[in-house]
């Protein structure tokens, strides 16, 4: 079957979220070392910044999954779902890369925690938000 976001007659694939109405300030600095760069240097920076080698994988994904990272001693790669836009193919890189870099320990370490996943998942939109907020705005991709 072909990719496709949308066909006639049949729900859209992918639901796609709204920009929210304020992105926090420590989104917005974290953020703005990544913006703008294309994908080979924000891999460069991945790479200087968690240690390890980072590859990205476009890849067919179920629809209600954009993304997933997996990290394993000096390799991650983050796997983002090649069938969405390339805007929110840049928003599911950027999700992931802020958890491969800030949420260290997985799903499996914080889902014991007293902090809800959402709230990982919260901080890792608004990171995201933040880098493609330009493109956004300016709609270039």
């Amino acid at each position: 079957m072909p990719d496709r976001i949308d066909q006639k007659d049949s729900p859209p694939l992918f639901e796609w979220p709204a920009p929210p109405d304020v992105i926090p300030g420590w989104a917005l600095d974290e953020a703005l070392p990544w913006r703008g760069l294309d994908d080979f240097d924000l891999l460069v920076l991945a790479e200087e910044k968690c240690g390890r080698i980072v590859e990205l994988k476009l890849v067919p994904l179920p629809e209600k999954l954009w993304g997933l990272h997996v990290a394993r001693g000096k390799r991650a790669r983050i796997y983002v779902n090649r069938r969405l836009p390339p805007i929110w193919r840049r928003f599911s890189l950027f999700h992931e890369l802020y958890h491969l870099l800030y949420h260290k320990r997985g799903e499996s370490f914080w889902s014991g925690t007293a902090t809800p996943m959402s709230s990982f998942e919260h901080q890792a939109d608004m990171f995201a938000w933040a880098a493609i907020r330009e493109d956004w705005a300016e709609g270039t991709l």
